[in-house]
Parts: C-alpha cells; structure tokens; sequence
C-alpha cells in the first residue's frame, strides 16, 4: 500500500508560479513511474506530466516550456514547478504514482488561476 500526500496548490494570478509537491509513504523500491494528472471542472482527468524509473519524462503539449517535474529519490517526492499559469489551468492536480502495476492516487490539491 501507499500513501500520498500533496501540498502546495492554491489561487494565482495569470502569470504567477505554483509548486507542488506529493510524497509517497514506504519504500520507494518497485515504483515505476511517478507523476501528475489534473480534472478541470466537466472534464475528463489527463496527464500533465510523468517522470519514469531512469528519469524519462513525458509532459502534455499544454504545459511544455512552462512546467517542471521534478523527483527527489532519497524522499520519495515528486515536485512540479508551474510557471506561467493561465486560467485554463484551473483543475484539481491528483499526484500520481505507479508501483509494482498498481496505481495510487493522492487526494488532489486544488489549483485556481485568476485571470
């Protein structure tokens, strides 16, 4: 079993910078893949980015250039530095991490750019 616990979301401006953060209880051995999703209000969840074993990444187009993943090994932490939000940001960010195959979810952090 795993746990996450995300922090860091909140209201910005257009323009303004947010970082998350999610850490996953237990050892980090047989996690494959950690990352984060997001659900707009009406919409279905999807990817923002994932950072796999041996530090592959894969963001969707929307936030290139203007989000980073980052993964501290030691703290079983994922980050993720947005930079650059605009309005059509707005979604609940859900951490996600996938271990062993399974996939766990963290309760979602809210995040609201004003515009």
């Amino acid at each position: 079993q795993v746990q996450l616990v995300e922090s860091g979301g909140g209201l910005v401006q257009a323009g303004g910078s947010l970082r998350l953060s999610c850490t996953a209880s237990g050892r980090a051995f047989g996690i494959n893949a950690m990352g984060w999703y997001r659900q707009a209000p009406g919409k279905q969840r999807e990817l923002v980015v994932v950072v796999r074993s041996g530090g592959r990444t894969n963001y969707a187009d929307s936030v290139k250039a203007r989000f980073t993943i980052s993964r501290d090994y030691d703290k079983n932490t994922v980050y993720l530095q947005m930079n650059s939000l605009k309005p059509e940001d707005t979604a609940v960010y859900y951490c996600n991490v996938n271990k062993l195959g399974m996939n766990y979810w963290g309760q979602g952090t809210q995040v609201t750019v004003s515009s």
